[in-house]
């Protein structure tokens, strides 16, 4: 483990699905299905939470049929917080492999919320495939700030 990241703490506090939805009207099972993947990440200074969000959208013939997007919150404590600040610049500087980790619980996590949605119906044979984040997520990210407050 790069030793930048062994220090670094953080607990999952919050699951959300941000969007569900199923449009069974567009569904054409004898097409061929493709997956479309989209990541992104946010941050709140004054409560030290970095957010990641997975959403995957299932197609036939580029015609939507599924779509899911899901989100974890993880609290940073503070003296990994800090240690990823940079206080002169207003910035967050965000480890690509800590964003890795936090994408997988969340890939993860996403998939265990598909499972839900569609226990029971013809859709539940669709699947989050395993995903290879570190072809993803290839750089630390950076999240700029107004201004961060002094530690308490």
């Amino acid at each position: 483990m790069d030793k930048k990241l062994e220090n670094l703490k953080f607990a999952l506090v919050k699951i959300t699905t941000e969007q569900f939805a199923l449009l069974e009207n567009d569904f054409d099972e004898e097409s061929d299905i493709s997956i479309q993947v989209n990541f992104r990440f946010g941050a709140d200074s004054d409560k030290h939470i970095i957010a990641v969000f997975s959403a995957f959208t299932f197609e036939t013939k580029k015609t939507k049929f599924l779509t899911i997007e899901a989100g974890c919150h993880f609290a940073i404590p503070p003296e990994s917080w800090e240690q990823m600040l940079d206080r002169k610049n207003n910035k967050l500087i965000v480890p690509k492999g800590l964003l890795q980790h936090m994408a997988v619980i969340t890939v993860g996590t996403t998939r265990g919320i598909l499972h839900s949605k569609t226990e029971n119906t013809e859709f539940n044979k669709y699947h989050l495939p395993t995903i290879n984040l570190q072809n993803m997520i290839t750089t630390d990210n950076v999240f700029s700030f107004e201004k961060i407050e002094e530690s308490k």
